[in-house]
């Protein structure tokens, strides 16, 4: 059983497609393995976030910054991961599914959850001089979610899947975009 599972968390960091193509990996432990994964990379992004806490408080001096406590992590990891899959599941199989998807909610729920496991090498972030790496596991993690999400939906290619993962991102970063340009030239008038 837990040979199975560090072979999933493998097979996900690796990007193997066929992870996700192999019904064996969606059975009654599936849901059980995705919630671990899950728990895990939430645990361990405690990392990476009290370094940030840590150099933060010493740029602008403040030695009293408290991070969220363990439990707020857990809940709020918990919260988005049922949001993110409510968002997938809706987009892709509602709106935009293929002539072959046919695909359930608890399976997209695994497939984000065994997505996430690169996120478990925000272990390696230990000094403020890694900070800037903690995007290379995200990215990772985007693109093993795109290739998860190709694979149970049965998309013909990666473009919709890509668009469909990414677009609550991008939509956030165009906001943020627009929000620096108002804000810069309301500053300026």
């Amino acid at each position: 059983m837990f040979g199975q599972f560090l072979n999933i968390i493998v097979r996900s960091i690796k990007l193997d497609k066929t992870l996700y193509k192999d019904n064996k990996n969606f059975g009654e432990a599936a849901i059980y393995f995705a919630a671990i994964i899950i728990l895990l990379t939430a645990i361990i992004g405690l990392i990476p976030g009290s370094i940030f806490l840590k150099f933060m408080s010493g740029v602008f001096g403040s030695a009293n910054i408290q991070g969220p406590s363990v439990r707020s992590v857990i809940i709020t990891t918990i919260i988005v991961w049922l949001i993110k899959t409510a968002y997938l599941y809706f987009v892709g199989v509602v709106l935009f599914p293929s002539k072959a998807t046919k695909c359930n909610y608890r399976k997209i729920l695994v497939t984000v959850g065994y997505a996430s496991s690169p996120l478990i090498l925000n272990s390696f972030i230990v000094d403020v001089k890694l900070l800037y790496f903690m995007f290379i596991p995200y990215i990772w993690y985007n693109v093993s979610l795109i290739i998860g999400i190709n694979q149970i939906l049965k998309y013909e290619s990666y473009f919709k899947s890509t668009i469909i993962v990414l677009a609550p991102i991008i939509l956030l970063f165009l906001f943020f975009i627009s929000q620096l340009f108002n804000n810069h030239s309301s500053v300026v008038s």
